[in-house]
Formats: structure tokens, C-alpha cells, sequence
């Protein structure tokens, strides 16, 4: 009763008209640069944070929160319609959802990512209601080893899902864990595969990759090998989603949800795991005639799995950030910033040193998800009308966009050559049938799962034998096995049979 007293409170003060007034702002603003390629919610509240230095602390955070949920949800639009992830975490919904677009089902998909979002949303933020001080308690009882086998668990579901080829699958997983090592070393500081460039000191830039291999590979490939057949393929389609959809979206929602809201509580955790943990899910579950439209014509599941986890996880990351003051992604680091900015450290106290902006922001999450139902399902039909755009134009467009986010973030004309140089491999690999998300996983998953095995193997005393004396970890290298051996036993036994 404590809990509903406070949140009761927590909504008496973001329903303000000041308050509503920024949340609306906010995922107004989000959902915009979610859109745009190349610039995420993590550079968004950056440039932000010095405009909003005199506004009160409580409408700060909860401007910056909307522009964070915002920005998740704006990715899936240009994903489903361009191909061109706006987020890493959108990468998944472009596989399926791009292919809905061609087949003539853009407002369906859009449609089910705007709704997805929302349940997941309101779920997750049920949660962090409810469950914050212990769900955060559990995370932090992971450690190392646990961390390390869970983003190995990652690495081997990408790679096996992805692509027609498990080999062609791991091979893009290793150059994006190629291009991770670029740059300092965590530990000793020592420069790594820099070739003497500065500007790889600081590694390659994640965005830089994933505009590079999404975006202009996209304009690139529609250039070079696929010319008029697009203008066919790109067709106005119904914004309302059958009652088929209907049926098919739901269970997936769910699932998302189920998948995504405990990776949000897990330090280190991220979307890229869940959404694409939530893909694999949605294509071993689906039925035989629904299963063969992954890949092909775009399964609907594909697009709703994915984003419901993906807001999930982005929700229910408020947990760590607010309770341990832990940051799980680039953008609730800059959050702990602006916090701090204001002079507040999130953690164990939070709740009661701030308890009114702590539960007004709980407050804003439910208001925002919302706010961004309202904003998003009246424009589905605006956003299909992108379709109708003259090609070369829309892939000017994309191209544009692209440098001038890129650029952008450093100032750096390196960059570009480097955005370009991406852009070509990733018409390589498309045009060989290699799978460009592991590579992007590969890179952001990379550095990290390197940190967690020598922070590993230093709580062991240099023995791996750390891996096999904790549960949880031993428990997800069992998982890790069945995803790598399950599947080829399946085929042949099936073999057999047939053969029988």
C-alpha cells in the first residue's frame, strides 16, 4: 500500500502541466530522433543536457526519459520502411519488418511495434514498481563468469540464428569482435590494432558501424543491383492489422516482454540481447506455414517479439540505474550524469533521499508509454506515405543523413572515409549472403565479454574452472550447448526418419 501511496504521489507531480508539458516534448522529440539514422537517445540527451541545466530536476528527468523511451520506439519506423536502423537495438525489427514493407504490410508492422511497445512498456514499468529492490538484489549476485557465459550464450544464438549459414554466421560475429578489439586496451591502456590512427584510440564508433552497415550499404546495394525492381516492390499498404495479426502479435508481445524486462535489470546487459533472443524465439515457436515467411515476405511475429523486448529491456533498466546507481546502456549513463549534474546519486538511498522525483519519473514512464501510443498509431498512415517518395531521392536522403549524423559526433572527416569503407563491406556481405547483425553484436558485445573472462579468470586465479563452480554459470553453458548441438541432432534424426 506504501508502493501505491507513493506512485499515487509520483503522478500528482508529473501530471502537472509543466511536467506533461516536457514528457510530451520529450517522446515527441525522441520518437524524431529515433527516426533519424546515424543519432540515438544517447547523443540526444548529451547535446541536451547543458539547455536543460536551470530547468527543476524532476521536469529534467522526466524530459530526458521520454526522449530515452521515445527514441526506442522512432528506430522501428525506418527500420520497418528504409532498412535503416535509427538504434542498434533495431536491427532485428529490420530484418522482418523491411521485408513486410516490400511485400505490402508496412502500416501492419508499424502498427504492431507501436502497440508492442506499449505492452511491453507498461508491463516492464509494472515492474519497476513493484519488484526494483529486489529484482536489483538478484542482479547484482551475478558476477563475472555469469556475465561472460550469458553474452557467450548471445554470440552463439546470433550466429546460429542469422543467415542461411551458421558458418557464415560466426564469421561476421568474429569480424565485428575483430573490429571491438580496435582501440585501447580496458586494463593495460596499450593501443591495439590503431594503425598508428588517432582517431582509433578511442575504438570504432558503434553508431558509425551500424549506420554504415544498415543505412548506406541500403542505398548502396538498392543501387547497384536491385534499380527499378524497388519502385514494385514498395506499395501502400493497410495501416490496421487484420485479426490474423491480431492473433499472431500477441503471444509475441508477451514473450518480448518476458524476454526483455530481466536483461533490463542486469548490469552490462543491453536490447541487443534480448531482441535478438526474442527473434530466435519467435522463429523456432512459430507454425510451418508462418515460419516460411521469415526471411521472405516478413513474419509479422519477427517485428512484434523484438520490439516488445526492446522497450522491456529499456524500462526495466531504470532498475539498476535507480536502485545501484549502475548504468546498463550509453544512454542511462548519461542519465547518471544529469542526475548527478542536479547533485543526486542514485542508489539504495534514492528512494528515500529523493523519493518524490524517483516515483514521479516511475510516474512519467507509465504517461509517456501513453503518450507515444497516441503520437504513433494516428501517424502510421503518415509514416507509410514514405513509401511513395521517388527512390533516388528517399536513398539521397538516407545518405545524407548518415554523414551528417556521423559527422556529427566527432568532427571527424576520418569517420566518413571509414563510414563509406563500412558501407562497401556491407554491400560485400549482402551480396554473398552474410548476415551484417552478428557483426554489429559482435562489436558492442565484444569488449565487454572480454572485460567479464579476465575479471573471470582473476576471481579463478587464472583457472576457467571458475566457470563450472557457480550454478548460474554452469547452467547457461548447458543453454550455450543445446543452441549449438540441439538443432543439428533435430536434423538428423529427421533425416533418418525420412530416410526410414
Amino acid at each position: 500500500m506504501d508502493i501505491f501511496n507513493q506512485l499515487l504521489q509520483g503522478f500528482a507531480t508529473a501530471a502537472t502541466p509543466v511536467n506533461l508539458l516536457w514528457c510530451f516534448v520529450g517522446c515527441a522529440l525522441g520518437t524524431a530522433i529515433g527516426v533519424l539514422p546515424g543519432i540515438g537517445p544517447a547523443v540526444a540527451v548529451a547535446m541536451l543536457l547543458p539547455i536543460t541545466a536551470k530547468v527543476e530536476a524532476t521536469a529534467s528527468m522526466i524530459f530526458f526519459a521520454g526522449i530515452y523511451y521515445g527514441a526506442m520506439y522512432g528506430g522501428s519506423t525506418t527500420s520497418i520502411l528504409l532498412n535503416t536502423p535509427g538504434e542498434t537495438a533495431s536491427m532485428v525489427t529490420a530484418m522482418e519488418g523491411n521485408r513486410m514493407a516490400k511485400s505490402g504490410r508496412a502500416g501492419a508492422a508499424l502498427a504492431t511495434a507501436a502497440i508492442g511497445s506499449f505492452v511491453a512498456g507498461t508491463i516492464a514499468t509494472v515492474m519497476v514498481t513493484l519488484f526494483a529492490p529486489i529484482v536489483a538484489e538478484l542482479a547484482v549476485k551475478l558476477g563475472p563468469p555469469e556475465y561472460f557465459m550469458l553474452m557467450l550464450l548471445a554470440f552463439t544464438t546470433v550466429s546460429a540464428v542469422l543467415g542461411k549459414s551458421t558458418v557464415r554466421g560466426l564469421t561476421a560475429l568474429f569480424v565485428g569482435l575483430a573490429a571491438g578489439l580496435v582501440g585501447l586496451d580496458q586494463i593495460s591502456g596499450q593501443a591495439r590494432y590503431t594503425g598508428g590512427v588517432p582517431e582509433l584510440l578511442d575504438g570504432v564508433e558503434i553508431v558509425l558501424v551500424a549506420v554504415g552497415l544498415f543505412a548506406v550499404a541500403e542505398a548502396m546495394y538498392a543501387v547497384l543491383y536491385e534499380g527499378r525492381v524497388i519502385e514494385s516492390q514498395n506499395k501502400m499498404s493497410r495501416v490496421h492489422m487484420t485479426g490474423r495479426d491480431w492473433r499472431r502479435s500477441w503471444p509475441a508481445w508477451l514473450r518480448g516482454t518476458a524476454i526483455g524486462a530481466p536483461f533490463g535489470c542486469i548490469p552490462a546487459g543491453g536490447t541487443e540481447i534480448p531482441t535478438f533472443l526474442s527473434y530466435a524465439a519467435e522463429k523456432k515457436l512459430a507454425k510451418d506455414g508462418d515460419r516460411a515467411e521469415f526471411g521472405t515476405a516478413g513474419a509479422i511475429e519477427g517485428v512484434a517479439g523484438p520490439e516488445a523486448a526492446n522497450n522491456a529491456t529499456v524500462t526495466a533498466a531504470m532498475i539498476p540505474l535507480l536502485t545501484l546507481g549502475i548504468p546498463t546502456s550509453n544512454t542511462t549513463a548519461i542519465l547518471l550524469g544529469a542526475f548527478q549534474n542536479y547533485g543526486i546519486q542514485p542508489g539504495p538511498q534514492l528512494f528515500t533521499s529523493s523519493s518524490a522525483l524517483v516515483w514521479a519519473l516511475i510516474a512519467s514512464l507509465y504517461i509517456g508509454n501513453v503518450m507515444l501510443l497516441v503520437l504513433n498509431l494516428p501517424l502510421v498512415g503518415l509514416w507509410v506515405k514514405l513509401l511513395k517518395i521517388p527512390k533516388p531521392y528517399l536513398y539521397a536522403g538516407i545518405l545524407i543523413f548518415a554523414t551528417v549524423g556521423v559527422y556529427g559526433m566527432r568532427q571527424s572527416a576520418f569517420d566518413l572515409f571509414l563510414l563509406y569503407g563500412i558501407g562497401v563491406l556491407g554491400v560485400v556481405m549482402r551480396r554473398f549472403d552474410f548476415p551484417t547483425a552478428p557483426v554489429v553484436v559482435g562489436m558492442i558485445l565484444g569488449p565487454l565479454a572480454e572485460a567479464q573472462l579476465r575479471n573471470a579468470v582473476s576471481i579463478g586465479e587464472g583457472s576457467a574452472m571458475v566457470f563450472l563452480q557457480r550454478p548460474m554459470s554452469v547452467i547457461l553453458i548447458v543453454v550455450v550447448l543445446a543452441v549449438l548441438i540441439l538443432p543439428r541432432l533435430a536434423k538428423r534424426w529427421s533425416a533418418r526418419r525420412l530416410a526410414a
